[in-house]
């Protein structure tokens, strides 16, 4: 999976979205994986942790579950689970986090942001799905 793999598209509506982690994901052998895939989130993917025993002690471990069903690949790792989420990097997982919130409360990954030479707005895909484009 690449970064600037279209993203698939159910009806007319885009249901997944490329990203790339700003740091990546290490595994056990030592191997970095960046680039990944993220679904829309359902009802019962928002709904299922809040019984989850470890989020009614810790409630900042929805998060955890959250992305752990909502990220569907990364990299070559054959299975992205609540193990692959809680050792990611904290900046990875702020990414990912922002990432869940944009596409599932604002319909975008993409971010207005300014030239700071120049001054002039413009937007940028922060998932990495326009890799390299501006």
């Amino acid at each position: 999976m690449t970064a600037t793999t279209t993203s698939a598209v159910t009806g007319g509506m885009r249901t997944q979205y490329p990203f790339v982690l700003p740091r990546g994901y290490v595994d056990e052998s030592g191997q970095v994986h960046r680039e990944g895939v993220m679904r829309l989130a359902t009802a019962r993917d928002e709904l299922l942790p809040q019984t989850d025993q470890r989020v009614r002690q810790n409630p900042a471990y929805l998060t955890v579950l959250l992305l752990e069903r909502t990220v569907t690949s990364l990299g070559s790792v054959t299975e992205v689970d609540t193990f692959v989420i809680e050792n990611l990097f904290a900046s990875d997982l702020a990414f990912l986090q922002d990432l869940y919130r944009r596409i599932n409360q604002d319909g975008h990954t993409e971010a207005a942001v300014a030239c700071p030479s120049c001054g002039h707005d413009f937007a940028v895909d922060i998932a990495g799905d326009a890799m390299g484009r501006s």
